[in-house]
C-alpha cells in the first residue's frame, strides 16, 4: 500500500510539472497562465485534453502539433518527469524512511507499509512539496530566461506566511516544549525551529499561537531576502559590477516564509557550494557566462531541510542560533571577509568592460556572474 501511496503522488508530481511548464513558458513574459488554453505557438490551435495529459501527451503527439506538424520541445516531458520522481523521492524520504524523524512516525514501520500514514505525516509532506513546487519554477525560470518572476516568489512568500500564521510551530508535532535554551532538541513541526528559542519567546507569542506563527514566517522572508541583497550589495562594492540578481534574493524570501529563519541562513551557505559545483560545470562546457543561481539556492534549500533534524542537533550550531552576540559576530566577520575577497578579485581581474557591465544590469532579475 506504501508503495500505491508512492505512486499517487508520483502522478501528482506529473501534473504540478505539466502547470510548472504553463508557468516557465508565460510568467517571464507576463502573460496569463490561466487563458488561453495550452496551444501551438505556431499555428495557435488548440491541444486537446487526451493529448494534455502529464508525461503521456508528448508520446501520444509523437512531439509534435496534430495539426500543423511543429514540433515540441521534449522539456515539457522532461520537466513533468523531474518534477514527478521529485515529488515521489521526497514522500519516500520523508514519509517512508522518516528523514526528518518526525516522532510520530517512529515504530510505526508495519503501519506505514500498509499505507496507514498519520495526517500530521501527510501535512508536513504536502508543506514542503509545496515549496519544492515554487523551488523547481524559479528554477527553470532562471535556467531558461536568466529571471525569476516576481509573481511566483510573491505568491509563494504570500503562501508560506498563510501557513505560518495559521499552522503555527509545534503544529503539527504536540511534544512538550523543551524548558531551557540549551535543553533537549526542538521538537520538530512544519518549521524545523520557531522563530527563537522556546525560552526565549516573549509571554504574548506562545507555541502555537498564530503571533508565533507569524513572526517565524515573517523572520524567515526577511533574512532569507537580507541576506542576499546584503551579498549582493557587498560583492558590488568590492568586485565593482554586479553578481547577483534581485530575483535570487527573492527566491530566499520566499524560502524563508516556509522554513523560518535558521535553516535558511544555513541554506544560503549550502547553496552556494552546489553553485561553485554548477559553475565549474558550466565552465567546463559553454565557458565562461553567467550563472543561473536559483537553481544552486533551490538545491541548497532542500538539502538544509533534509538534513536539518541532524545539524540542528550538533551542540555547535544550537548555540550559534540560540546566542545573538555570537550569530551577529560571526555575521560581521563573513561580511569583512566577504569584502575583503570581493576586492582581492577586483584587483586580481581588473575592472569589468562598461558593455559587459550593461549587460549584466540587464539581466539583473536572476543568474550570477
Amino acid at each position: 500500500m506504501f508503495y500505491l501511496w508512492l505512486g499517487f503522488v508520483f502522478l501528482i508530481g506529473a501534473v504540478v510539472g505539466s502547470f510548472i511548464n504553463v508557468c516557465i513558458a508565460r510568467l517571464p513574459f507576463e502573460k496569463s497562465i490561466l487563458w488561453p488554453g495550452s496551444r501551438c505557438g505556431r499555428c495557435l490551435q488548440p491541444i486537446h485534453a487526451l493529448d494534455n495529459l502529464p508525461l503521456l501527451g508528448y508520446w501520444l503527439l509523437r512531439g509534435r502539433c496534430r495539426s500543423c506538424g511543429q514540433r515540441f520541445s521534449v522539456s515539457y516531458f522532461s520537466v513533468e518527469l523531474f518534477t514527478a520522481c521529485a515529488f515521489a523521492g521526497l514522500f519516500y524520504l520523508e514519509i517512508g524512511r522518516n528523514i526528518l524523524d518526525l516522532p510520530y512516525l517512529k515504530d510505526r514501520e508495519r503501519e506505514i507499509q500498509w499505507g496507514l500514514m498519520p495526517l500530521q505525516a501527510w501535512a508536513v509532506f504536502f508543506w514542503h512539496a509545496t515549496l519544492l513546487g515554487f523551488l523547481i519554477t524559479t528554477s527553470l525560470c532562471d535556467l531558461q530566461h536568466l529571471e525569476v518572476p516576481l509573481s511566483v516568489t510573491v505568491c509563494g512568500t504570500v503562501v508560506g506566511l498563510i501557513g505560518a500564521t495559521f499552522l503555527a510551530w509545534p503544529f503539527p508535532d504536540a511534544a512538550p516544549v523543551p524548558p531551557g535554551p540549551l535543553g533537549p532538541p526542538i521538537s520538530p513541526g512544519l518549521y524545523p525551529w520557531p522563530v527563537w528559542l522556546p525560552a526565549q519567546l516573549p509571554s504574548w507569542m506562545p507555541p502555537g499561537s498564530w503571533q508565533l506563527g507569524f513572526a517565524t514566517g515573517l523572520a524567515g522572508a526577511l533574512v532569507g531576502m537580507m541576506t542576499l541583497r546584503c551579498v549582493r550589495f557587498l560583492f558590488g562594492l568590492g568586485r565593482g559590477k554586479e553578481g547577483l540578481g534581485i530575483g535570487d534574493a527573492d527566491v530566499m524570501m520566499m524560502a524563508g516564509a516556509f522554513l523560518g529563519w535558521q535553516p535558511t541562513l544555513l541554506a544560503f551557505f549550502v547553496g552556494v557550494f552546489v553553485a561553485l559545483f554548477f559553475g565549474v560545470v558550466q565552465l567546463i562546457r559553454k565557458g565562461d557566462q553567467a550563472l543561473a543561481f536559483a537553481p544552486a539556492l533551490a538545491v541548497g534549500v532542500m538539502l538544509t531541510l533534509l538534513i536539518w533534524p541532524t545539524v540542528s542537533r550538533t551542540p555547535n550550531v544550537f548555540l550559534l542560533f540560540s546566542e545573538a552576540w555570537l550569530l551577529g559576530g560571526v555575521v560581521a566577520v563573513g561580511a569583512v571577509l566577504f569584502l575583503s575577497a570581493s576586492f582581492m578579485l577586483r584587483l586580481v581581474r581588473g575592472p569589468e568592460p562598461a558593455q559587459a557591465v550593461e549587460g549584466q544590469e540587464k539581466k539583473a532579475g536572476g543568474g550570477a556572474t
